[in-house]
């Protein structure tokens, strides 16, 4: 009797020993989505960044769609590692339900792994174009994060999680590819777009740009119909050169504010400007700091995918909100106004974006990021912008906010700073964008 409980004994060790080398791939560990670390995410984040400012082609309204979609891409590939969370299909426009593959039932998946080949598989798609050392810091940072993976799951794990991840891609991608936009990085300017000649109506303010960025961007497919069904703002003051005129009076703000520029209003304009080609541009900056609240929060994987996903799909079509805005008023510029009526010698820190003026993008975009990470962390969330912490062509020193909304207010009335836009173009700017937030916390994530 004692030597069979022996035996028994022995053997039952010898299992655990052999499972604790070789894990029994049908009894899985099961870890959600929040046990895993959002760094592998935050990478990807900061790379694209640095992709969207140094590959031709990536304006405000393409660099926003790139980051609609793989905050999307992200957020179903990982999902399944979230209890009590749904999958946007059949809530956003065309995402049909059944778009997105499912997982194989009662198997361990690593929610690292699955976001590394998720993204790596997006962004590369999105950022074809992109040199060959970017190309190549792309596939290095998968190849970082998959060697780190695999030391902490089995290769059947890792393996499974991996193509789980590139099938989401795929699906996102084909999604992304419906709406017609999938070389949008080429067309910017497209040459069949023909210009409104009339009183008050946009014209080019340099002879760079004869045509005016991204002219039907107003029609590209939104994630929710409603941020342009219903958002389509009032009409700007009526046009006009009579100096009593509510319209005369918002030009002269803006040549008054330009010529009274303190040193703190010019650091504002520079710190806001978000330049392509120089910068990540507008939307770059709103998850810049999305990145920078993550980190100081030390948020874990499942909150990072939320987050990313709610602003992607904000900053999208606050793009296409404001774009249909601009093109359905189509008006003239400050700096041509006040050349021909005011005062033709007039300079302004920034150079003046090849577009028309209502409403402002900069205005739309960051009412609509204040709204939604104010939803997600509250009214009065302090944090610090390091953004340009690193650049030495303007005064780049990081700039405190008590909320969010401060932070969208100063980005607003920078481009007045900046003599770029009018006021109203900025308030109702903000407004439309905080709209759109609101319309964001209506999609049901659980």
């Amino acid at each position: 009797m004692k030597k069979t409980i022996f035996y028994l004994t022995c053997f039952a060790i010898a299992a655990l020993s052999l499972n604790s080398c070789n894990k029994d791939d049908d009894q899985p560990t099961t870890l959600d989505t929040s046990d895993y670390s959002s760094d592998v995410v935050i990478a990807w984040i900061d790379l694209t960044l640095k992709l969207t400012k140094e590959t031709p082609g990536f304006s405000p309204p393409v660099t926003a769609r790139v980051y609609g979609y793989s905050g999307l891409a992200l957020y179903e590939s990982v999902r399944h590692g979230m209890p009590g969370y749904n999958s946007l299909e059949g809530q956003l426009t065309e995402f049909d339900s059944g778009t997105i593959p499912a997982i194989e039932e009662g198997k361990e998946y690593h929610w690292g792994a699955v976001a590394n080949k998720t993204l790596s598989v997006f962004l590369q798609n999105c950022f074809q174009t992109a040199s060959t050392e970017h190309q190549t810091m792309m596939s290095d940072l998968e190849a970082q994060y998959e060697e780190e993976f695999r030391n902490e799951a089995s290769d059947a794990v890792i393996d499974r999680s991996i193509a789980y991840g590139q099938a989401v891609a795929n699906a996102i991608l084909a999604y992304a590819d419906s709406d017609g936009q999938s070389e949008c990085y080429n067309s910017n300017f497209p040459s069949s777009y023909v210009v409104p000649v009339g009183e008050g109506l946009w014209e080019p303010t340099s002879e760079a740009n004869p045509i005016p960025l991204q002219p039907y961007w107003g029609d590209v497919r939104p994630f929710m119909e409603i941020n342009i069904d219903n958002l389509l703002p009032v009409p700007p003051p009526a046009y006009s050169t009579d100096p009593s005129s509510d319209f005369y009076i918002e030009a002269m703000e803006v040549y008054n504010a330009v010529e009274n520029l303190t040193d703190e209003q010019q650091v504002i304009a520079e710190f806001w400007s978000d330049d392509p080609g120089n910068t990540a541009t507008p939307p770059g900056h709103s998850y810049s700091i999305m990145m920078q609240v993550l980190s100081d929060e030390g948020a874990d994987l499942a909150l990072t995918a939320e987050v990313y996903a709610k602003l992607g799909i904000g900053v999208h079509d606050a793009f296409i909100s404001c774009w249909n805005a601009k093109y359905h008023y189509n008006l003239v510029r400050p700096i041509t106004f006040i050349h021909e009526y005011i005062d033709n010698t007039w300079d302004i820190p920034l150079a003046t974006p090849p577009f028309p003026e209502y409403t402002s993008g900069h205005s739309v975009q960051s009412g609509a990021t204040a709204q939604i990470l104010t939803d997600l962390f509250g009214d009065n969330y302090p944090f610090v912008d390091r953004t340009h912490v690193d650049r030495t062509d303007i005064d780049g020193s990081p700039r405190s906010f008590n909320s969010f909304y401060e932070f969208a207010d100063e980005a607003a009335i920078s481009r007045l700073y900046g003599g770029i836009h009018y006021m109203s173009a900025i308030d109702i700017g903000v407004e439309q964008g905080k709209l759109i937030g609101v319309n964001i916390n209506t999609l049901q994530f659980k």
